[in-house]
Parts: structure tokens; C-alpha cells; sequence
């Protein structure tokens, strides 16, 4: 299997400041509020919570699946952006915010890192791209999702 770039990204424009928006995803607790697979999240020391360098767990579930996973915050800037990468360098996610005329553009992003792909590769054997694939299906289909549910909350619908 060549490794390859594996990103993807969508965005929306919300009806709040950066730094409102900012807040509300940058709360990982509230996650199942509005991801399509992670059911909850927890920080794994709340002293740390929203900090670069701080551990959080993730419940994730799928009809046929249910999982739990390691991030770690890598970007943690308010009103611009708030990151993590899942396990061992596996996968990062972003919500980056731009303001936009009285509102805020709120971009998230995907991208499938080479050590998750060779992880895959170590885990799944044959079975390794049609993983991969499903897992890029999942993000392509929860990221819009995610972004009109994070909008309703964030304007108060």
C-alpha cells in the first residue's frame, strides 16, 4: 500500500464571534453534542483541559463498532483555531475560524496522517485500504454534519 495524502475539509459560516465559536468547540465534553460517531469525550486530566500538550479520550460508535481513542491538543488558540491528533500521530483534526462579515467561517479538517496509515497497514494487513477507505468515508460524510450542528447549537437553534 503507497501512503498517501488523505485530507478533507468543509466549513460554514456561523452567526457568532471566533472566540464564541472558539469556545464551543474547543469544549471537548460536549463532542456527542454534535459529532456523528464520537458519542462523548472526556479530558484525561481536567487541570489541563483546551491546553496545547493536554489528553483527551474519545467514545466512539458505529452500528457495527464501538471504540475508544487517545487525542492530544497540538493547536490551541482562541478565536483561531483548536486541533488534536488522534493516538500515536494517527489522524489530525482542526477547526480553524476566520471572522466573516458579522460572523465567523469555521473550517474543519481531516487529513489522515502516514504513521495512521502504516499503523493500518501493521493492523489490517490486505484488509488495510478498504479500512483506510471506510474511515475516509466516515470523515467525508460526518464533517458536513458536524458543521450544520455545531452552527444550530453555536446560534441557539
Amino acid at each position: 500500500m503507497s501512503l498517501q495524502a488523505l485530507t478533507h475539509q468543509d466549513s460554514v459560516v456561523v452567526a457568532a464571534t471566533p472566540e464564541a465559536v472558539y469556545d464551543l468547540v474547543s469544549d471537548v465534553t460536549r463532542t456527542g453534542e454534535w459529532s456523528p460517531v464520537c458519542a462523548s469525550c472526556w479530558w484525561d486530566d481536567v487541570a489541563e483541559a483546551g491546553r496545547v500538550g493536554a489528553w483527551f479520550t474519545g467514545r466512539n460508535q458505529l452500528p457495527e463498532r464501538t471504540w475508544e481513542t487517545r487525542s492530544q491538543v497540538v493547536a490551541a488558540e482562541r478565536g483561531r483555531e483548536f486541533a488534536w491528533v488522534v493516538g500515536q500521530g494517527y489522524v489530525r483534526w482542526a477547526f480553524v475560524l476566520a471572522p466573516e462579515d458579522d460572523g465567523t467561517r469555521l473550517i474543519e479538517t481531516w487529513e489522515f496522517l502516514p504513521a495512521g496509515q502504516s499503523m493500518f497497514a501493521d493492523k489490517y494487513g490486505d484488509r488495510a485500504e478498504a479500512e483506510i477507505e471506510n474511515r475516509t468515508r466516515h470523515a467525508h460524510a460526518g464533517i458536513p454534519q458536524t458543521l450544520a450542528a455545531i452552527k444550530r447549537i453555536a446560534e441557539g437553534g
